[in-house]
């Protein structure tokens, strides 16, 4: 099963290089277990047994699994993730031609760790909206083709590089995606023009915006002596979102389970389709009764926020609390923050650790140093707009927010089996 599940993830990552992507292969995989797209511009008939799955922006997804029991009798088990990671944005007007090189300017999305771009064979993919025969579409695509790089300045014309340097993201990090001669001009919608025909057989008139992203092409593996290991992009947070998809599909009973999987985070999740958005808010309310039946619901329901947690690090250890170190293979993290960067409380962390223990999955506690300030995810926002109860917790891994993450190699393993178990409960605190 291990190895499946590893196997697994390796091939969402691949085919999920942005979160529209993500958000798509999630889509397939639903539909092939027999959840039914509703869509959020017209009325909805839903069923007790019924599965269904919504999108917004094409980046965000949630799947909802209806029991034959009511909501407002044992609540909703959500489970959270989000689909985004930090990465390199193309710009607008993104054509540079400099010494006889092609480039394309990008814009930092979240807080990327730069230094591991440089050197990488990138691809590109993304969402590209155009016009056809006088209609306005979008279409996903992907090159898939190591097309760019962003070569590093050799260490004779840096003399400071291993000393630390401040990595100026406007002059730095346009990737060189090709040579040009003389007075050639490269124009980057034709290229995506281009991309659409190749890809997909369409005919675009005219590109008229687009959303994309520069990724890296070495897939995800499962590496390691002993094979202790997995390393790859976007393991934050597509991770979660693997792990919850599998224990939602996986997972038997009668009660109603959730699945949302929102964009934005790296950014604070402030957008329609974010978590500090309405999106889960609205579904939820289309599907339970307003009012007094809405708000009993959701106070007999539990989120669990599922985003990386940072394992200790045997080359750096101070940075964590002496006492709470998580380590790579040892389970599960339960996330504290008494200044509420995390949502976790002593009920929520109390059941999901009885959940572990019931089982046998090991799981373990991270607190940020106090000396040190804390990250944050959906749990608290989620919370704050739902009032519903929440545990944060996550992987350990190493590199959070660098180009390659690492994770331990039976941890995934562990994270399906205790959300699923967390899906098929029958109560909740």
């Amino acid at each position: 099963m291990r190895e499946a599940l590893n196997q697994g993830l390796i091939d969402f990552l691949k085919a999920s290089p942005t979160p529209f992507h993500a958000t798509a292969t999630m889509a397939r995989r639903l539909e092939a277990a027999g959840y039914q797209r509703l869509d959020e511009r017209e009325s909805w008939n839903t069923v007790p047994g019924g599965r269904y799955y919504v999108t917004r922006n094409d980046s965000s997804i949630i799947a909802i699994r209806l029991g034959k029991h009511s909501p407002l009798l044992n609540g909703l088990r959500m489970v959270g993730a989000h689909t985004d990671s930090p990465c390199l944005r193309v710009k607008p007007q993104p054509e540079l031609q400099r010494q006889g090189f092609f480039q394309l300017g990008v814009e930092v999305y979240g807080g990327a760790l730069l230094a591991p771009w440089f050197d990488r064979d990138l691809s590109l993919a993304g969402r590209v909206t155009f016009r056809r025969d006088g209609k306005v579409e979008s279409q996903l695509i992907d090159f898939r083709l190591p097309i760019a790089v962003v070569p590093n300045l050799a260490i004779h014309l840096n003399r400071e590089a291993n000393q630390g340097w401040a990595i100026n993201a406007q002059t730095e990090l346009p990737p060189v995606l090709a040579q040009v001669a003389g007075d050639e001009r490269v124009d980057f919608r034709a290229l995506l023009t281009e991309q659409l025909a190749r890809e997909h057989g369409l005919n675009a008139d005219v590109v008229l915006d687009y959303e994309l992203s520069f990724y890296d092409t070495q897939s995800a593996a499962v590496i390691g002596l002993n094979g202790d290991f997995i390393a790859g992009a976007r393991l934050d947070n597509l991770l979660s979102c693997y792990a919850g998809l599998q224990a939602l599909l996986d997972a038997e009973g009668d009660e109603s389970c959730v699945l949302v999987c929102t964009d934005h985070e790296e950014i604070g999740s402030s957008s329609a389709c974010g978590a500090d958005g309405p999106m889960l808010e609205q579904v939820l309310q289309r599907l339970i009764p307003e009012g007094d039946e809405y708000v009993r619901s959701i106070q007999r329901s539990l989120l669990v926020s599922a985003d990386n947690a940072h394992g200790v690090h045997p080359n750096y250890a101070e940075k964590h609390d002496a006492n709470h170190g998580p380590k790579l293979n040892a389970g599960p993290v339960i996330k504290v923050n008494s200044n509420q960067r995390y949502a976790t409380n002593s009920e929520t962390a109390g059941f999901f650790r009885h959940l572990c223990m019931a089982v046998e999955v090991p799981v373990q506690s991270f607190v940020v140093r106090s000396d040190m300030g804390c990250g944050s995810t959906i749990g608290p926002i989620t919370a704050s707009h739902l009032g519903v109860r929440t545990v944060d917790i996550g992987l350990p891994t190493f590199a959070m927010h660098s180009i390659r993450e690492l994770a331990g190699s039976q941890d995934l393993a562990h994270l399906v089996k205790v959300l699923g178990a967390f899906y098929a409960s029958s109560e909740l605190p």
